[in-house]
């Protein structure tokens, strides 16, 4: 089981930036696949981007492409989601989730349910 904790949201405004954090423990973190999902209001559960066990291979959704980076530093447990050129529409809870697999992946069922979440709020 693996436990993990995301912070980093906050209020922005469009075209700001920001940086979200995920902490993994409980479980050997540098195997596995790793993911970042959002919910906005009203809607389902979305995938973001996700990133190998290594760190080599990454996948993004074609609404994020070439604004957000996923990243991992698997000596710090830790994975990363820099977002830049943020709009409106981005705004959602965001959770990272760990997957059972350890190649980049985009499919939802290859995840294991998510940390508590962080809220992202892009202003317009």
């Amino acid at each position: 089981q693996v436990q993990l904790v995301e912070s980093g949201g906050g209020l922005v405004q469009a075209g700001g930036s920001l940086r979200l954090s995920c902490a993994a423990s409980g479980r050997t973190f540098s195997s596995y696949a790793m993911g970042w999902f959002r919910q906005a209001p009203g809607k389902e559960r979305e995938f973001v981007a996700g990133i190998g066990a290594s760190g080599r291979s990454t996948y993004y959704a074609d609404f994020v492409k070439g604004r957000f980076t996923i990243s991992r530093d698997n000596a710090k447990n830790t994975v990363y989601l820099q977002m830049n050129s943020l709009k409106p529409e981005d705004t959602a809870v965001y959770y990272c989730a760990s997957a059972t697999v350890a190649f980049a992946t985009a499919q939802a069922i290859r995840y294991n349910n998510g940390g508590q979440g962080t809220q992202v709020t892009v202003s317009s």
